[in-house]
């Protein structure tokens, strides 16, 4: 009778939390959203995929200038990784497009959608959400002044690219300093967006 190797256990899932946004521009919150969600959910590393082609055809930065601000907005963070897969793909970005095409690519993933109380707000607009949800189980971060049923409390604070694009527009340059990071703020000023 002869020993048999034993089998070797399978590698285990690593999970991925796919952040997803216009991140037009990038500000702390969304720093924040994954020094969060790696810190305190078990997840090994941080997906962040800004969005290609609006799909509410709304005005976007370019795109390659969105890539390069999380670039900079995330430098300093360890387990994140800023994906251009919208571009690959092309036209609309579509959540449930992205992270189909994600879960093929990567049969081995288990993935969680990384979501603020906002977007949850939104989610029944969105296009098969039930399917995301069954796809990429959502981990939803509070985000204060959005009081939603179901969402946990309020750790991110009230900051939108909204909100930076009209400081940067009046020239207000100053207020950004607690708001959006450095080196993101020398690129908007650098390559003149959203100043008009």
């Amino acid at each position: 009778m002869t020993e048999t190797e034993p089998a070797t256990p399978p590698e285990p899932a690593e999970v991925v939390a796919v952040f997803g946004g216009s991140f037009n521009p990038p500000h702390i919150g969304h720093v924040l959203m994954a020094v969060i969600v790696l810190s305190t959910c078990a997840v090994d590393r941080v997906l962040v995929i800004p969005t290609y082609s609006h799909p509410f055809a709304k005005q976007l930065a370019p795109f390659d200038d969105r890539v390069r601000m999380m670039e900079l907005a995330m430098a300093g963070v360890a387990r994140v990784e800023i994906s251009r897969i919208e571009e690959a793909l092309g036209g609309e970005s579509r959540t449930l497009r992205t992270l189909e095409h994600l879960h093929a690519e990567h049969p081995s993933w288990k993935l969680r959608l990384v979501m603020g109380a906002d977007l949850l707000a939104e989610s029944p607009k969105w296009y098969a959400f039930d399917k995301i949800a069954a796809l990429a189980p959502p981990i939803v971060l509070g985000r204060v002044g959005f009081d939603i049923p179901g969402a946990p409390p309020p750790v991110l604070p009230a900051i939108s690219s909204t909100e930076i694009r009209a400081i940067v527009a009046r020239g207000a340059w100053a207020e950004l300093e607690p708001l959006v990071p450095r080196a993101v703020v020398e690129h908007i000023r650098a390559h003149a967006l959203y100043t008009s």
